[in-house]
């Protein structure tokens, strides 16, 4: 064997996984990279709002059955509901990692919940600070636990180690506030809201633009409702829930979807409890009612400085969110409640109230969108694209899929590296290193994603077709070559005996044959 070719093969490949990395950090001599102005434009104030496992779905204008929530529904009222957004990796690191760099999961390298953002990754609120604009970062970074220093392109900076706590865990538990050591006093939710609040009417005087970046640990569990929420919904009717009954080898379901319902992301034994699903989101809409509070208390502060109308403010979920759909609780996969988010947006300077956006946004798509409220153009290294002017200009010429990847982690080892297309009508799922089947559905006739189309025959053109379209996007974007590290953290790999964690599902029925195919072996 030729080492030294062989040396040579792996050293090209290594480059290829990381050309995009690369053009996304600083220059040796510490400066940003160039971005042009947009000639003649205002730079506007800007407030983005992040929740975390905030599910497309749950909020009142959404037809939920009884969440309450008018300041979220207020946003697509009096703005723009852009109903199709979507993540590139559903899990927090590596969708606040896209946000913040406008990049793909396999480029920004965040892969999993506990890697730091490697050093020197630019974020775009670095290039708000060159043209002029103060910003402010309160709430969950969660890229790395070690720390909770101030990140680049900040002026103020209010954040916690890891996930946070909804309440103090105990006396000596503290936030970092501009790099000092601050109790946390109370409720998360409420208290990251009065520092936004606190920091907004500190910019009510100053000639400079302001770019608040608020993000929140709600809705993420342990789900905790504020004290005057709590037991809000104990007697919702949760008929609703789907509870995974379609999903059968028969229908096509892959093994592993369903052997995962006995599991941490299963409705059988989630999150190794025996709490159960009801519990679990009773508290999970309770938990978001604060969140609505906090949405209220910032647009009202918009409003008392005078600013409400010119300001552009961005809601969205880091990722979706499971409940009960094909089994399963949490994210990570790549079906609908999983990958898509809430997204609303106002600015009533720009946008007429009632507007709704169909085309499919990301959210690499934040990053260039807030650069061009500043006046400024989306850096060519960036994924994604400003959608800024699509709810004025519809017919824009914008993207025909969207992709998804998902790489496996040993702390949750029941979801494999997974890598799927999402167009208009249908979406394709494939796995990598797993004996199973892939997936395809009519997202027009099968919301729900019940029906997998993979072995049907009149639909394999239109396989093969996604097939080959999604790993064009993947050699495009070069993520061709899977990013690895080494696992960090314990493993929920257990299963429940009582319901059945002794046995495993049966093969999708696409894949077991009656007879010996090959009838030439000697």
């Amino acid at each position: 064997m030729n080492w030294r070719l062989l040396a040579g093969t792996l050293f090209v490949c290594f480059a290829c996984a990381n050309a995009g990395a690369q053009s996304a950090t600083e220059s040796t001599s510490g400066e940003l990279p160039a971005v042009a102005k947009i000639e003649d434009a205002k730079p506007r104030n800007v407030v983005f709002i992040l929740t975390d496992d905030h599910r497309y779905d749950a909020m009142g204008f959404m037809g939920h059955p009884f969440l309450e929530t008018p300041h979220l529904d207020s946003l697509a009222s009096n703005g723009v509901h852009l109903k199709n957004a979507f993540v590139t990796t559903s899990l927090c690191s590596p969708s606040r990692a896209s946000i913040l760099t406008g990049l793909y999961t396999h480029k920004h390298r965040v892969i999993d919940n506990n890697r730091a953002v490697p050093e020197g990754t630019i974020f775009f609120p670095q290039y708000l600070q060159n043209a002029g604009y103060r910003t402010g970062f309160i709430g969950k970074w969660h890229m790395g636990g070690e720390h909770d220093d101030p990140r680049p392109g900040f002026d103020h900076w209010i954040s916690f180690r890891g996930q946070g706590n909804y309440l103090p865990p105990g006396p000596k538990y503290t936030l970092n506030v501009n790099g000092k050591r601050v109790k946390q006093k109370g409720y998360i939710t409420d208290e990251l809201t009065d520092y936004a609040i606190d920091w907004l009417d500190s910019q009510k005087d100053s000639d400079e633009p302001f770019c608040l970046y608020l993000s929140h640990k709600a809705v993420h569990s342990n789900f905790t409702p504020a004290e005057r929420h709590a037991d809000r919904y104990a007697d919702a009717d949760l008929s609703f829930l789907p509870r995974g009954k379609e999903i059968s080898a028969e229908n096509n379901a892959p093994r592993w979807v369903r052997d995962q319902r006995n599991s941490w992301h299963g409705i059988d034994f989630s999150y190794h409890s025996n709490n159960g699903l009801d519990y679990l989101y009773r508290r999970y809409c309770e938990s978001l009612l604060a969140v609505d509070d906090s949405v209220g208390r910032v647009l009202d502060q918009l409003k008392k400085m005078g600013v409400h109308d010119s300001t552009l403010v961005i809601y969205m979920g880091d990722n979706g969110f499971m409940w009960g759909e094909h089994g399963l609780i949490d994210k990570r996969v790549s079906y609908e409640a999983s990958i898509r988010v809430p997204m609303m947006m106002q600015c009533p300077e720009l946008y007429e109230g009632g507007t709704v956006v169909e085309s499919v946004i990301g959210n690499i798509d934040i990053g260039p969108t807030i650069l061009n409220a500043a006046g400024l153009k989306t850096p060519d290294y960036m994924d994604g694209k400003s959608f800024l002017e699509l709810p004025n200009n519809p017919d824009l010429d914008w993207r025909d899929y969207f992709l998804y990847v998902y790489y496996w982690e040993k702390n949750f080892p029941q979801s494999p590296t997974q890598f799927a297309l999402r167009g208009d009508r249908f979406k394709y799922i494939t796995y990598y290193g797993l004996w199973d089947v892939d997936e395809l559905y009519d997202l027009a006739s099968d919301p729900g994603e019940t029906k997998n189309l993979i072995a049907n025959p009149e639909y394999k053109s239109v396989a093969k077709q996604m097939e080959n379209r999604l790993y064009e996007m993947l050699g495009d974007a070069g993520g061709m070559d899977i990013p690895m590290n080494q696992p960090r953290g314990g493993s929920q790999n257990k299963r429940w005996e009582k319901r059945g964690g002794d046995e495993a599902a049966d093969f999708p029925a696409a894949i077991v044959v009656e007879e010996p195919l090959n009838k030439e072996a000697h």
